[in-house]
Order: C-alpha cells, then sequence, then structure tokens
C-alpha cells in the first residue's frame, strides 16, 4: 500500500477532477447550447414565452417543418416557393444574402445535400500525406480546370473548413465510412473511430 503523502492525494485529486470534467464537459455544453438556442427562440415572442416557456421554440419545429412538407409534397407550395426562391435570387441587394445562405444550408441538409461524397485527397507526395474531406465538384471545365475536382477539407473541433482545387489523380474514395462517420472522423481531429459509434481514444487508466 502507498505511503499518503500530500503529493499523492493531490494526484489522486487532479486524476478524477480531470475525469469528471470529460465526463460532465460535452454534457454541460450540450445542455447549455440546447438551452440557449430554445431560449433565443422563444424571445421571438417575449410575451408568449412568459407564459408558456416552449412554445414559440415548438411552433418553430412544426412550422418549418409543415413548410418542407408542403415545398416538397404539393404542387401549388413548390410552386409559390420557386416563386419566392427566384425573387430572392433576383432582388438587387437581398440575393447576395439569400444566395449564399441558401447554398451553405442546402449543402448540409435537405436532398440537394453536398457534404455526403468522402474522399482521401493526398495533399503532400514526399512524405505521402493524405487528408479526408468531401468532393464538392466533380469536374472544373467551366474554369478552364480540365481534370481538376474541388474538395472540401473541414477543420478538426470547428464548424470552418477550406476548398482546394486539385487533380482528380489525388483523390480516393473512402471505403468503410459513411458520410456521417467521415465527417465525425475529421472534425474530432481522428479521435473519433471509423464507424459512428466507435471511439479509438480512450483516457488513461
Amino acid at each position: 500500500m502507498k505511503k499518503l503523502t500530500f503529493e499523492n492525494i493531490t494526484n489522486f485529486f487532479l486524476k478524477n477532477f480531470f475525469q469528471g470534467l470529460v465526463i460532465i464537459g460535452p454534457i454541460g455544453l450540450t445542455i447549455f447550447v440546447i438551452w440557449y438556442v430554445v431560449t433565443s427562440v422563444d424571445n421571438i415572442i417575449p410575451s408568449v414565452a412568459k407564459e408558456i416557456p416552449g412554445l414559440v421554440f415548438i411552433s418553430t419545429i412544426l412550422i418549418t417543418a409543415l413548410l418542407g412538407f408542403l415545398g416538397n409534397k404539393f404542387v401549388v407550395g413548390k410552386f409559390f416557393f420557386d416563386l419566392v426562391d427566384r425573387l430572392l435570387e433576383k432582388t438587387p441587394g437581398v440575393k447576395h444574402i439569400y444566395t449564399p445562405t441558401k447554398d451553405v444550408m442546402s449543402s448540409f441538409v435537405g436532398d440537394k445535400k453536398k457534404f455526403n461524397d468522402p474522399v482521401w485527397v493526398k495533399t503532400n507526395a514526399n512524405p505521402e500525406i493524405w487528408r479526408i474531406g468531401f468532393l464538392t465538384q466533380k469536374e472544373m471545365e467551366d474554369v478552364d480546370k480540365h481534370n481538376y475536382v474541388a474538395v472540401y477539407l473541414p477543420h478538426s473541433y470547428a464548424i470552418s473548413g477550406w476548398v482546394i482545387v486539385t487533380e482528380e489523380k489525388n483523390i480516393k474514395p473512402v471505403v468503410g465510412m459513411t458520410a456521417a462517420s467521415a465527417m465525425k472522423f475529421a472534425v474530432s481531429g481522428g479521435v473519433a473511430g471509423f464507424h459512428s459509434d466507435d471511439n479509438i481514444f480512450k483516457a488513461p487508466e
């Protein structure tokens, strides 16, 4: 049995303290983000939020889902939303805000999402270095880049990223990972495993 010393007690406490942070940190941050989003949407109509907390948020979610359903399933709804879309895309000033926002959101969600084709990209020949990314443009001939492709490379632990244009021969399809798993692997800095539920990192005992 080890002799109890101030140093041993301190090390034991700090080890368990930091292990506790690993456990409660993600939980606490998740709760905070959810609470922030809910309260922010609720505050759109403060008087209703004060009487029935959460009602504005739930109503917003339901209305958004309803609009998505009407825009996809009904001819009249699709015609109306397409008309509004064309109007906003041609309105001076407004189009510079609306179009980029629509393109970015469509890349992540919806039927036209772009980040669903994960690839390995060779970014250095000697030594050979590969990065994981998402193929966003399969051809660049319109800008005089024949046999070139555009690949989005997400940053680790961030929602940002950057786009590179490289020769088609420098990319390979990712095998054994879904698009969601590939994004998780890239954003986590490689800590997340190759399958969505795997984690290759474990805290030391």
